[in-house]
């Protein structure tokens, strides 16, 4: 008889800590996911933000090769001024 009572009363745990599993799985399980999103996001956006600057920075610095024929000085010139203010976006993205 002992046994019925203790079988009875481990199913009746195991019932409760199943469904106390099942509740707080899915808002554990979408934070974790909420969270992981919001991490690739912020990675994407920081990735577009310094090659962005880069591009606009090495296009400018074409252009103005072009307009005064001084072929790759203002390009070279504009690719640090470029990664300076792609640095800059990522620090203001962050914070």
């Amino acid at each position: 008889m002992k046994d019925g009572r203790d079988n009875a009363a481990f199913e009746a745990r195991l019932k409760a800590a199943e469904q106390a599993a099942k509740s707080e799985r899915p808002e554990t399980a979408q934070k974790q996911a909420g969270s992981a999103q919001r991490a690739i996001e912020l990675a994407m956006r920081l990735g577009v933000e310094m090659v962005a600057a880069m591009v606009i920075a090495v296009v400018i610095g074409w252009g103005l090769d072009k307009l005064f024929h001084t072929k790759p000085w203002f390009m070279i010139l504009m690719v640090p001024v470029g990664l300076v203010a792609g640095v800059r976006n990522l620090l203001r993205a962050m914070g």
